[in-house]
């Protein structure tokens, strides 16, 4: 039984982690954290950029947790919870939507082709503000991102068709 609640509570951690980052992208990295976010949304010059140190505090924090926890106390679980929704960010986001990789995958259909749709989207938008689809793992539907942007921006969109 012990076995199914820590699995439990990993993935419960991975299911709050996408509402918690999608929280903090919106109101922290495209509000009072723009400073650091705002390399995300400019061409990237090297290997890092300093919105990568976002993706180092939650690190941190996990590894906190799992120390914490390390004699089997339930944050032990939600710093794997959290560590295996990092790495699934690291694959999706940094990995296929914005090929940060040595090699290149693109996805051509189904789901993580509507999470890049979604993410291009996101970055359609010139600056914080007006942006959409603030989720990692999460994406709303394509032509529900395209309405908001148009209601929200009309044409002055920097890439309309980002989303191909």
């Amino acid at each position: 039984m012990t076995i199914v609640f820590n699995l439990l509570i990993v993935l419960l951690t991975v299911a709050a982690m996408e509402a918690i980052a999608w929280t903090a992208h919106k109101y922290v990295m495209h509000g009072f954290g723009w400073g650091w976010h705002k390399s995300h949304h400019e061409p990237r010059t090297g290997v890092f950029e300093r919105n990568d140190l976002y993706a180092v505090l939650f690190a941190a924090l996990a590894i906190v947790l799992i120390a914490i926890g390390r004699h089997g106390a339930p944050v032990l679980w939600v710093g794997v919870g959290m560590t295996v929704y990092g790495f699934l960010y690291f694959l999706a986001h940094d990995g296929i939507a914005h090929q940060r990789w040595p090699f290149r995958y693109v996805p051509r259909h189904g789901y993580l082709k509507r999470l890049v749709q979604a993410h291009r989207l996101h970055h359609a938008v010139e600056g914080k503000d007006g942006c959409v689809s603030f989720g990692f793992l999460y994406a709303p539907s394509v032509p529900a991102l395209k309405a908001r942007l148009k209601a929200l921006h009309g044409d002055r969109l920097k890439a309309p068709d980002a989303a191909g």
